[in-house]
């Protein structure tokens, strides 16, 4: 199982701190597990193969575009600081 974490700044509360782990087996595209904590509480999800192909239709986008973006967003991290932008609500 491949693991990532990403520290998050969102921009509903920039001044905040969260932690974003995001794990997955063979591809993001296949589905992942998500947990997100502020250093006191934790939220935890899955994402499975099926909303990732139902959220890529619902945008129009490309399923292999779609994953990329995802990627991009939860995964690489420094690269992407500025691209993205997280709001939680």
């Amino acid at each position: 199982m491949e693991k990532t974490l990403n520290r998050i700044h969102p921009v509903s509360d920039p001044e905040a701190t969260y932690f974003l782990q995001v794990s997955w087996e063979k591809d993001l595209g296949t589905g992942f597990g998500i947990i997100l904590s502020d250093g006191q509480c934790a939220w935890t999800g899955t994402v499975s193969e099926a909303e990732i192909s139902r959220e890529a239709a619902d945008m129009e986008m490309n399923r292999e575009k779609y994953v990329e973006e995802l990627k991009k967003a939860l995964i690489v991290g420094e690269e992407s600081t500025g691209k993205y932008n997280f709001a939680i609500s």
